[in-house]
């Protein structure tokens, strides 16, 4: 079990989140019109969100094609392309020295008919989100 594990925040976040959309749903759910880079992730309700999410979801060990189904059910805004590939994949861009390629992830998303790989730049750059 994890760091969180064991604590009553995590499991009412929990709970209330499966309650709420029949399984814990990913960051664009739970915060709709967000950016993956808004501040709103690394504090109050979205930070707690985020850090269970991730709690959550090293608990499910699930494959990659059960991954892969998961977000079929939740599809991801062009602008979070990554952080699910990322977690689709279990990448570490944060570990990478140079720029990390997302080029070839995002092609294996538009061949299991992802949609928005294309836009992810241009949604990024949208400073329209909260």
């Amino acid at each position: 079990m994890g760091e969180y594990a064991n604590e009553d925040w995590y499991h009412n976040h929990v709970i209330e989140m499966i309650e709420k959309h029949g399984d814990f749903p990913p960051p664009w759910i739970f915060m709709k019109n967000s950016h993956p880079y808004s501040i709103g992730w690394r504090m109050g309700a979205g930070e707690t969100h985020v850090m269970v999410f991730g709690e959550w979801w090293e608990q499910q060990n699930k494959t990659v094609e059960e991954r892969i189904e998961y977000f079929r059910k939740w599809p991801a805004p062009p602008r979070w392309c990554a952080w699910m590939a990322d977690t689709i994949w279990d990448l570490e861009p944060w570990e990478c020295e140079d720029e990390f390629d997302y080029s070839p992830y995002f092609a294996k998303l538009k061949a299991l008919g992802f949609h928005g790989t294309d836009d992810y730049e241009s949604d990024l750059d949208n400073d329209t989100y909260i």
